[in-house]
């Protein structure tokens, strides 16, 4: 439990609690992000492999859990695992929104139950902790928020393992914290950061940008379905 600078009685609480289980509880005197509080969470947890969910979403199936791990295999192939991500990224980290691949409740299904994707979403991310380890845990260069799951994905892609998006149905009820008095102020402030993690992530990784995990045949074939849908085929 990663306590980041809350002033709800968080901390009171949890120094009185006494679960019948192990809990490991950290505290921040103040908000230092989401990034640098994901290391922290990391380093509390215990576990052989560590998933990072959104607290803002909502999985649909009992199995996910299950469905992410056996995704990653024995860890020589595939090394990160996730529930949304984009199978093309363009040369300045944005994904291509038609490659985009999701298993979000009430959407298309999947092409299959496990689809190679160029970066997994922060939504979910689930990988060995010895992988996390290796790549040094999330870059906290990127500040608060934004960037770090590209930026993770892509160090994963450059070990020579896959990033791949499962089919588990979740539901995403994002942006609440966008829509109060201060949204304004905020959604500029927010904004600000994400061009500059944009662009921060575009420069450490021009190397490999852009990026298409997509075949040639597939890549013809979204193009002449793109044509004919633009033609009104």
């Amino acid at each position: 439990m990663v306590d980041n600078g809350s002033t709800d009685g968080t901390e009171a609480y949890f120094r009185r609690f006494a679960p019948p289980y192990p809990l490991r509880y950290e505290r921040n005197a103040a908000n230092v992000g989401l990034i640098s509080a994901l290391n922290q969470g990391a380093r509390l947890a215990g576990g052989e492999v560590v998933c990072f969910l959104h607290n803002d979403t909502e999985m649909r199936e009992p199995a996910w859990i299950e469905r992410l791990v056996a995704a990653l295999g024995d860890g020589r192939g595939v090394g990160l695992a996730g529930l949304y991500g984009a199978r093309r990224v363009r040369r300045d980290g944005r994904y291509v929104g038609r490659t985009i691949v999701h298993c979000i409740e009430g959407g298309p299904r999947m092409a299959a139950p496990v689809v190679d994707v160029a970066a997994v979403d922060g939504v979910c991310l689930c990988l060995r902790r010895s992988l996390l380890d290796e790549i040094g845990g999330f870059d906290e260069g990127y500040g608060f928020f934004h960037g770090y799951d590209r930026d993770l994905s892509f160090a994963v892609r450059e070990r020579g393992l896959a990033c791949v998006v499962v089919d588990a149905r979740f539901v995403h009820r994002g942006g609440g914290t966008r829509t109060g008095e201060r949204a304004p102020v905020a959604a500029a402030e927010d904004l600000e950061q994400r061009r500059q993690a944009m662009a921060r992530f575009a420069r450490k990784w021009r190397h490999r940008l852009p990026s298409d995990v997509r075949g040639l045949p597939e890549r013809i074939l979204n193009y002449i379905d793109l044509r004919g849908a633009k033609a009104g085929v």
